[in-house]
């Protein structure tokens, strides 16, 4: 059983954190980060190209994951890929023991680094979800034909964006993906406990039954800050962190001493996660830390997680 799906379903605090794979082909610099997480994380994201920056293959990675020992969480984005390309990477995945997935529709190749390159878009996050639910359920593959051996079972999951207007889109959204088989939520990242108690009480209100854990982001500077709420969509830096986190830059150039924005960032990320926790608001929380997935069990250390 996926370790994730044990986690949540037994009512402990689920931990994800999540990584990219390589812009080329050499694994060992991923493969090390993911040995710090061991034992700190339930499971490991890999992303699909995120911002649809061109990549090595994330079924690649989580393979690499999973023989190591590592139980990763298979990105699935409709934009490179038609319903046979999804279905053959997820009977492939299955193959080799990889048994989460989270489904994403991906951004346009026009915000990423190979613009030339043509979408596909034949499924949505929702479109991925149903085709492998009834693949499950028949035990057919996209076109109706029998799968050799039976389908294969997956702990299912989509990403919902709690900040956002009008919020009621991206809560239908949501009761689509869950009503399509999604069985838990990663969040986009939040910054904001109070907007995000309000999303989650307009889930509850809808009836919406699922699993939800909440996206944080480990601040590294203010220009990162400022540069999120800028570009990313849903993604809103309140200015009270913005200013702290100059601060610290402010006080580093004055002491001359480096990283005491990181420093800080790790600090703010541990209290979310803490309060998240203590509060019980929602299930767990999926850390996205952007290339420093070092820090990462240092952040679950100073909130005092364990899994």
């Amino acid at each position: 059983m996926s370790n994730l799906r044990d986690a949540l379903e037994s009512g402990k605090f689920g931990i994800t954190a999540e990584m990219a794979p390589p812009k080329g082909f050499d694994f060992s610099e991923p493969l090390e980060a993911a040995e710090l997480l061991r034992g700190k994380v339930h499971a490991v994201n890999v992303t699909d190209m995120q911002s649809a920056s061109l990549k090595a293959s994330g079924l690649g990675l989580c393979v690499k994951l999973k023989q190591a020992g590592i139980d990763p969480i298979l990105q699935v984005t409709g934009r490179d890929r038609n319903r046979m390309a999804i279905m053959g990477d997820i009977l492939s995945a299955a193959s080799f023991g990889i048994d989460t997935m989270l489904a994403l529709t991906g951004d346009h190749p026009i915000v990423g680094d190979c613009q030339d390159a043509k979408p596909v878009y034949d499924l949505d996050s929702v479109g991925i979800l149903k085709m492998l639910t009834k693949m499950e359920q028949t035990g057919c593959d996209c076109g109706g034909n029998e799968l050799a051996g039976g389908a294969p079972k997956f702990y299912k999951g989509a990403a919902v964006t709690p900040v956002y207007e009008p919020i009621f889109l991206q809560i239908n959204k949501l009761r689509q993906k869950v009503e399509s088989g999604a069985m838990y939520i990663q969040t986009q990242g939040i910054f904001d406990l109070d907007t995000f108690k309000k999303f989650l009480d307009m889930v509850d209100m809808m009836g919406i039954k699922t699993h939800i854990m909440a996206g944080i982001i480990p601040l590294k500077s203010a220009g990162m800050a400022k540069y999120m709420n800028e570009n990313v969509p849903g993604i809103d830096v309140p200015q009270h962190m913005i200013d702290r986190l100059a601060a610290a830059a402010a006080e580093g150039k004055e002491k001359g001493v480096k990283g005491l924005p990181m420093q800080l960032g790790i600090e703010m990320a541990a209290e979310m996660i803490a309060r998240i926790r203590d509060e019980h608001l929602c299930d767990g929380v999926h850390i996205m830390a952007i290339g420093a997935e070092k820090n990462v069990p240092t952040i679950l250390d100073k909130a005092g997680i364990t899994i």
